[in-house]
């Protein structure tokens, strides 16, 4: 991809007809100082690295007001500003110049501008800061973005975020001083327009940062060395004025700032745990503590201290991504190896520390840079431990599964009469097969993933993360497995609902059937399915309540919530509406609730109630209504909107 020059700042000439006052400016940044951030972000070069994209973007912010006490212009057609504000419009501009102006190489006879050079402030000593890591389809966005000029970011993101017109696109651009708008815009048109909703995404918000130690190793070398010096400084000093004295009261005592045998043993590779192979036949558990060390590499003395290391301090050429909620610090004591050795490309080593699963990855051929992906697994027992994520390649995915699998299949979930195709079990690795993590676009399939032991047969569906997250079916006071044949027809119509919580850290989903509706129409029954995702951290859980109707493909989703008791085993109620239009054009508000429903009443613009669990309403497109429900205990429940 051709880069393209960023020409110096035109001179201001006709376009100058709105004048911003430096303290209107200075409003417009404090008010927007997230978003102007988050701007500079996204258009700044991602081979700054994303600690040094963070600080600069600041800096570049904090740097938008015009210099001094004078007025400063605004081009006419940036006028009316985010929400008629033309301070913005200014600050916007200004971020926009010199994101782009970061992005030019430096040449040998010319000075460099002030924001080609590392940000003076802010600064932060002592630690590395970067934004948090988003899913799979986050990732993806920004792998595209990475390729693309830094002109044609700024035109994919004043489009995307600041949803300007394209009209209002090219005279900002050419006011930053692109002299091809035309081509910028050419291959901004290379990512997808639907991706725009991303850009909202933690992954580039550079306000809500994590925080990781810089290189602990060469900032100890360097404090070693300082201190020696000084050490030999004192002990000088000391010898000249001391008449004949003895050392201070310390005595013979270890230094203050002493190794800690307990964190060095963490980083041993011959201290790391090694179960048996029979360990899990005899013990009265079956989660990870039980799987035994697998793979060609187990005895790779250098390759396990590589992922050690960088499991305890993680450069900056390492990416890391965590699940919500995830530490990712180093071990407090030596790890469990569960997994080393070569899947695909790379060399994999899989380690357990009681709370988290850590898989590091670096590549054959000895490129640099290497991957450390965490997930919390505090708990988990059964099913939930029956596999991890080995490798992804090209949309597939390969799973090591637990030493007590004894067969393992792929079947689409959406198409419950399609039966399973076997997958090769060689050592616990899973032969690939194609993951839905990563798929963008219309969602027409789901594979998931079945694994069989004693215990019976499981389903397991990959969401972006190392532990893939178990289905289940039935009420939530007592949910089954979701392999019997209602269960997939359950599931069938809602699969692809599983997107929604795609990185969430989701330890299992359940799809539970709470009602069955005639439509109005007599066009036959719909059906209601309420999902709840769970989470391994607690909080976070995801409830769905979904609407399928005769004939269709796929269901609907009528409502949802995050961090309620419904749909769950602490509340196993739901109640939820939607507005259905017949085939003869008419238009109704249904609603359903379970079975401990005994009544429903609407709220707001639709007015109707009904005894029992259902209502079926006739009102007009559009219209808004609140449901209120009453249990058959007498409790009052509100339903989802």
């Amino acid at each position: 991809m051709q880069s393209q020059d960023v020409a110096p700042r035109p001179a201001p000439g006709s376009g100058a007809d709105r004048i911003v006052d430096v303290e209107q400016a200075e409003a417009a940044l404090v008010e927007h100082y997230p978003r102007l951030v988050r701007l500079a972000y996204l258009v700044l070069p991602p081979g700054l690295g994303r600690g040094r994209r963070v600080l600069t973007a600041h800096a570049l912010a904090q740097r938008a007001l015009p210099r001094g006490r004078a007025s400063a212009p605004v081009i006419p057609a940036q006028s009316t500003g985010r929400d008629g504000d033309p301070g913005y419009a200014y600050v916007r501009l200004q971020v926009i110049r010199t994101a782009l102006e970061a992005g030019l190489p430096l040449r040998r006879r010319a000075w460099p501008r002030r924001a080609q050079l590392p940000p003076v402030l802010p600064q932060v000593w002592g630690l590395r800061l970067f934004p948090r890591s988003g899913g799979a389809d986050e990732l993806a966005l920004d792998q595209r973005l990475s390729a693309l000029s830094g002109p044609a970011r700024a035109g994919y993101v004043l489009r995307g975020l600041e949803k300007l017109p394209d009209g209002d696109v090219r005279k900002v651009l050419a006011e930053a001083g692109v002299e091809d708008v035309e081509e910028a815009l050419r291959e901004a048109d290379e990512v997808p327009a639907a991706q725009y909703a991303l850009l909202d995404s933690p992954e580039f918000d550079p306000c809500s940062l994590q925080a990781r130690p810089t290189d602990l190793m060469r900032r100890r070398q360097h404090a070693r060395a300082a201190l020696a010096a000084a050490a030999a400084l004192a002990v000088c000093g000391a010898l000249v004025a001391l008449p004949g004295g003895g050392w201070g009261p310390d005595g013979a005592a270890a230094p203050a700032y002493a190794k800690n045998p307990a964190a060095e043993a963490a980083l041993d590779p011959g201290r790391l745990l090694k179960v048996s192979p029979v360990a899990w036949k005899t013990s009265a558990r079956t989660d990870f503590s039980v799987w035994p060390a697998r793979g060609g590499l187990t005895h790779d003395t250098a390759l396990l201290r590589r992922a050690l290391a960088v499991w305890a301090r993680p450069g900056e050429r390492v990416q890391v991504s965590a699940t919500p909620d995830t530490p990712s610090g180093g071990p407090a004591g030596p790890p469990q190896l569960l997994y080393a050795g070569a899947a695909d490309n790379a060399r994999v080593v899989i380690l357990y520390d009681g709370l988290r699963i850590a898989r590091y990855a670096e590549p054959k051929d000895g490129t640099a840079g290497a991957a450390l992906d965490f997930a919390r697994v505090d708990g988990a027992s059964g099913a939930e431990s029956g596999a991890l994520v080995l490798n992804r390649a090209d949309g597939n995915v390969r799973y090591l599964t637990a030493p007590w699998v004894t067969e393992a299949a792929e079947r689409d979930l959406s198409k419950p009469g399609a039966g399973v195709m076997d997958l090769t079990l060689t050592d616990g690795i899973t032969s690939p097969l194609a993951s839905p993590a990563t798929r963008t676009g219309t969602c027409t399939t789901w594979n998931v993933l079945q694994l069989t032991d004693a215990s019976g047969a499981h389903l397991l569906s990959d969401l972006g993360e190392l532990v893939p997250a178990r289905l289940t079916a039935g009420r939530p006071t007592a949910p089954k497995e979701a392999t019997g044949a209602a269960a997939l027809r359950t599931w069938a119509p809602f699969a692809c609902s599983l997107a929604d919580v795609r990185g969430q850290g989701v330890r299992t989903v359940n799809a539970w059937a709470y009602a069955r509706q005639s439509l109005p129409d007599a066009s036959g029954s719909a059906q209601w399915v309420c999902t709840r995702a769970e989470t391994w951290r607690g909080d976070g859980s995801r409830v769905l309540a979904q609407f399928h109707t005769p004939g269709g493909l796929f269901g609907a989703v009528a409502a949802k919530a995050g961090d309620v008791p419904a749909c769950g085993p602490r509340d196993p109620q739901v109640l939820a509406g939607v507005l259905w239009k017949s085939e003869g054009g008419s238009w109704y508000l249904l609603a359903a609730g379970d079975k401990n429903t005994g009544s429903i009443r609407t709220t707001g613009a639709v007015k109707g109630s009904a005894e029992g669990s259902l209502l079926a309403v006739r009102t007009r497109q559009g219209a808004q209504a609140g449901l209120k429900g009453t249990l058959k205990n007498g409790r009052s429940v509100t339903g989802l909107h």
